[in-house]
């Protein structure tokens, strides 16, 4: 039975497609106990919380690539499952212009007591469906940003991103089509702390990982969230097909 700490829900576990689905900020949820973490409604439900609209995004994905999904269940402002323990927005005081108030009194206790019951769990899930595949999926992580950000607005409307490896990121960035701006490394990048999940679960296999960032006002309905989940399905198994011909 799922309690309010249940961190972490897997879709389709015994997908055998070419890929294994990520999506740590799919989940707006906050455990009663924490009080909200003293948060606005409208913080609450605000990016700040979680990715609006990348979990409808990875239900589709999942469903017509047959790929099973690692999702989050528990907000990013309690712990953000893409950052490692080290990581001070790991468990942020701030998020953008939101303050947390439940966080900023946190000590050390506090935040391992965060770290064991969600960041661990979630990513021992993600371990036991990657070590139920022996044969080399991508891993492929699905967020969404906001269109603005400290006041600032945001042209592109899909990111590719890689931690070191930008292979399939240059590969799905010439495999989308024109149909949106979009770009390699934006609206952030490897040097902005982001790629926790790629490095740890992707890279460190020898898997091919991919961050798809998608601006949020695109996915924000479930109708358009499932429509560019498709085009984004589509692109992927583009992406890589030409990446096996490289290789041969």
């Amino acid at each position: 039975m799922r309690d309010e700490w249940t961190a972490v829900e897997v879709i389709r576990p015994k997908g055998a497609g070419p890929a294994v689905l990520v999506c740590e900020h799919a989940s707006a949820r906050i455990p009663s106990e924490l009080g909200d973490l003293g948060l606005s409604a409208a913080s609450r439900h605000s990016h700040a919380a979680w990715d609006i609209g990348a979990r409808d995004v990875a239900l589709t994905m999942s469903a017509l690539l047959d790929a099973p999904l690692v999702a989050g269940a528990i907000s990013r402002l309690v712990y953000d499952c893409n950052r490692p323990e080290t990581a001070p927005d790991a468990i942020p005081s701030l998020s953008e212009r939101h303050p947390v108030p439940g966080n900023g009194s946190l000590d050390a206790g506090g935040r391992r007591d965060r770290r064991l019951r969600v960041h661990d769990p979630f990513h021992a899930a993600l371990d036991a469906v990657l070590d139920a595949r022996t044969d080399g999926p991508a891993l492929v992580t699905v967020h969404s940003f906001t269109p603005v950000f400290h006041g600032l607005p945001r042209d592109v409307e899909l990111g590719f991103l890689s931690h070191s490896d930008a292979s399939l990121a240059r590969a799905a960035l010439a495999k989308v089509g024109p149909r949106h701006r979009s770009a390699l490394d934006a609206p952030y990048g490897p040097g902005d702390g982001v790629t926790y999940t790629l490095a740890r679960h992707g890279e460190a296999r020898g898997l091919p990982a991919l961050m798809i960032e998608i601006r949020n006002d695109l996915i924000d309905r479930p109708e358009t969230a499932a429509q560019m989940g498709a085009h984004l399905a589509g692109m992927l198994l583009r992406s890589l097909d030409a990446l096996d011909e490289a290789a041969a």
